[in-house]
C-alpha cells in the first residue's frame, strides 16, 4: 500500500517541477530551473520507487493523468490559463482511462 505514497509524492514532485519550470521562464531565472530539476529528480525517483510493486502502466497513467488534472487546475488558478470545453472533455477522457486500467489491471 505504501508503494501509492510513492506515487503521490511523484505526483507531487511533478507539479512543484513543472511549476518552477514556467516560473523559471525558459530558464532565464536560475532559482526556479534549479528547483525544478531538483523536484524532477524526485518526482522521477518516487515514480520509480512506485513502479517496484504497482505494474508500469497502472503507475504510469495514475502519474500523467492526476498530473495532468492538477496541472489545468494549477494552470487556471495561478497562472490564469484558459480553458475551453474540449479541454474538459479530453481530461474527462484522461481520468476515465486512469479509472479502466485501475480496475481492470490485474495486480
Amino acid at each position: 500500500m505504501y508503494y501509492y505514497v510513492f506515487l503521490l509524492l511523484a505526483i507531487i514532485g511533478e507539479m512543484i517541477g513543472t511549476n518552477l519550470l514556467k516560473a523559471s521562464l525558459g530558464f532565464t531565472r536560475w532559482l526556479p530551473a534549479v528547483g525544478s530539476i531538483v523536484a524532477f529528480t524526485l518526482c522521477f525517483y518516487f515514480l520509480s520507487l512506485a513502479m517496484v510493486k504497482i505494474p508500469l502502466n497502472v503507475a504510469y497513467a495514475t502519474w500523467s493523468g492526476v498530473g495532468l488534472i492538477l496541472a489545468t487546475a494549477i494552470s487556471v488558478l495561478i497562472w490564469k490559463d484558459q480553458i475551453t470545453l474540449m479541454t474538459v472533455i479530453g481530461l474527462a477522457l484522461i481520468v476515465a482511462g486512469v479509472i479502466i486500467l485501475n480496475l481492470f489491471t490485474p495486480k
